[in-house]
């Protein structure tokens, strides 16, 4: 490494520090961040990388976020990994994909820093339209971690927000018609008690990644008023600072809630 390059990492880091430290001192801190992690393929396509390894450092990438948002004290993070539509793609690509996730889920309910912090891993999602062996591997996470509390991951596979609305619907619906719910009793706090989210709160931001600026059927209830991020940087490029970056602009925003 050359001086220049040694200069400019230590400048890096030095920006990413003050970055870090401002945060951290802020009144206002997020309780629930959400990412949308995009840009795998497009990344490993402009890297003349194969797909699979696009993954491959997606993951890899979330195992490092997970560790900035436990040491920037935030709650509750939730990611989305893969979405109803995703389960269109090619079949090898998804057969790349489940072995990742159930790697991913095995190491991760064995990782001693989920322990030490107490993070319980949850996935939520249409889990029946996963193979076994995913579903086994979410089994394992979720039980060796179900008895802690201070820190909540939540994975979101086989997620749609529509399917998950229109399942809630349906539940209220059923409890209507059986007359254990009457109509007039039916309210915002009915439709979220429903959702897969029920026992958490609201994201107040949410990232995606890759450029693109839209929400892709993702927690459409639950996003009424949290605030949008959205940045170029492709998933497997996501580094701490556009992090900071991101929860920085969060604090300097108003949040209005429709007032």
């Amino acid at each position: 490494m050359g001086i220049s390059e040694k200069m400019g990492d230590v400048l890096s880091q030095a920006v990413e520090a003050k970055l870090f430290r401002e945060v951290m001192e802020h009144d206002i801190q997020p309780k629930h961040l959400a990412i949308i992690m995009d840009g795998n393929r497009r990344f490993a396509w402009r890297s003349n990388l194969a797909t699979h390894v696009g993954h491959r450092i997606g993951k890899q990438r979330l195992e490092a976020v997970l560790d900035w948002v436990l040491e920037l004290g935030i709650p509750w993070f939730t990611v989305y990994a893969l979405s109803t539509e995703n389960l269109n793609r090619p079949e090898k690509e998804l057969k790349t994909l489940f072995k990742l996730y159930i790697d991913g889920l095995k190491s991760i309910a064995d990782d001693p820093r989920i322990h030490e912090n107490n993070v319980r891993v949850q996935i939520i999602g249409h889990r029946d339209l996963l193979p076994k062996d995913v579903n086994d591997a979410i089994d394992y996470a979720e039980s060796e971690t179900k008895d802690y509390g201070d820190f909540v991951f939540t994975v979101c596979l086989a997620y749609g927000a529509r399917e998950e609305m229109i399942r809630a619907i349906q539940n209220i619906a059923d409890l209507h018609a059986k007359g254990d719910l009457p109509l007039e009793s039916i309210t915002q706090d009915t439709v979220s008690e429903h959702l897969y989210t029920a026992e958490m709160p609201d994201p107040d931001l949410v990232i995606r990644t890759s450029g693109e600026e839209r929400i892709s059927n993702f927690l459409l209830w639950q996003m009424a008023y949290s605030e949008l991020y959205f940045t170029d940087v492709f998933w497997p490029s996501f580094k701490k600072k556009d992090l900071l970056k991101a929860v920085q602009t969060y604090q300097m925003r108003k949040r209005r809630f429709g007032e």
